[in-house]
């Protein structure tokens, strides 16, 4: 059997008729292709479930990140937050298989390797730490995720604090810090502060009161090595606009109307479908 193509989504966050349009649109075969998505695989769109059903109906060709909108899931569903109305996840919910989703929901880490030189996480690399370094600390929240008494991380997931990274930082703080730094930030400050409060596309911010705040992928990585990639999805405002070949962001904000964008791994290549 020839090798099949590899190829990264961006947030599909339930938008479960895009996600196939997308897939037709570059002739995926399931049985051969590869498919990574970059988190948010649930949420505000129109069929979470459906969404789901068919990603873990790929198998082993598929793989993904957790974005802030899949860990929002496992908070619903263990009762520590209230699902919002607007995030339809109701059909989901209600659903027979719900927890057989959700078991195979959270196997996934928050950092992954693509290849030897990419990385991918739903919001993006931190700039204090290098890609191996992400990975190993995506490892420690996933270990908990996957073990039988998840739940009890996640009622202490929440929180913008620590809002700066220490490799001092121990237990619950650590781990949050962890969680903010791959599935929440856009903005952070030069000395490494996350900022939560803004949101826009960075033209936006640029000339506020704050010189200091800048988008996660301007601030200096001293660790990233020039050919090394970093894919990322979460920021819908950007619209995968980086100004560079090395930062590739892939939410094109399908569920707000614009576009859903998949990532050729092998050929750099972008592919996109209008909402």
């Amino acid at each position: 059997m020839t090798q099949g193509n590899t190829y990264v989504i961006g947030d599909i966050q339930g938008c479960y008729n895009g996600l196939r349009r997308a897939l037709d649109k570059v002739n995926f075969d399931e049985t051969n292709d590869k498919l990574f998505a970059v988190g948010d695989l649930v949420a505000r769109g129109e069929d979470s479930l459906s969404t789901l059903r068919f990603l873990k109906s790929l198998g082993n060709n598929f793989n993904s990140v957790l974005g802030n909108h899949d860990l929002h899931l496992l908070a619903v569903v263990n009762d520590i937050r209230k699902a919002k109305k607007s995030d339809k996840l109701e059909p989901l919910l209600n659903a027979a298989d719900l927890t057989e989703l959700i078991d195979w929901l959270r196997q996934f880490p928050l950092a992954l390797k693509l290849d030897e030189q990419s990385v991918m996480v739903h919001a993006g690399l931190y700039p204090k730490w290098s890609i191996d370094e992400c990975v190993s600390l995506s490892d420690d929240v996933s270990n908990i995720l996957k073990s039988t008494d998840y739940a009890a991380f996640l009622s202490e997931m929440y929180g913008n604090k620590p809002s700066n990274w220490s490799s001092d930082l121990t237990g619950n703080e650590r781990l949050r810090f962890i969680v903010n730094a791959c599935t929440r930030m856009r903005f952070v400050h030069t000395d490494g502060t996350l900022d939560f409060d803004n949101k826009s596309h960075p033209s936006a911010v640029s000339h506020s009161t704050s010189s200091t705040l800048k988008p996660w992928f301007e601030v200096t990585n001293k660790t990233l090595k020039d050919a090394e990639r970093v894919v990322f999805g979460h920021w819908a405002a950007l619209s995968g606009q980086t100004n560079s070949r090395q930062f590739i962001g892939l939410d094109t904000g399908y569920v707000w109307g614009q576009s859903m964008t998949l990532l050729h791994l092998d050929s750099a290549s972008l592919v996109s479908i209008s909402a």
